[in-house]
């Protein structure tokens, strides 16, 4: 691949990244996440995938997988979220 291709591929890969991390905002928020605590439930949500799932399971995290941490967080991190 050319150094340009390389570079597109690059900057598009950052932009999809940035657009997960606000989809995983939006996803906290409208569980029930407080504003303020965002931040902190994003890390909940990364610890909790390991906590959820076996660490060396490398299959894909599909809408199940993901409302199963989300709830794993609430049970686990409930101050995050609005009461």
């Amino acid at each position: 691949m050319m150094d340009k291709e390389m570079e597109d591929v690059e900057m598009e890969i950052e932009e999809l990244a940035m657009q997960l991390s606000d989809m995983l905002n939006a996803a906290l928020f409208f569980a029930g996440v407080k504003k303020e605590n965002l931040k902190k439930a994003v890390d909940a949500y990364i610890d909790a995938i390991d906590e959820v799932f076996d660490e060396d399971d490398e299959s894909e995290m599909g809408l199940d997988e993901i409302i199963a941490v989300i709830n794993h967080i609430k049970r686990k991190r409930p101050k995050l979220f609005s009461s």
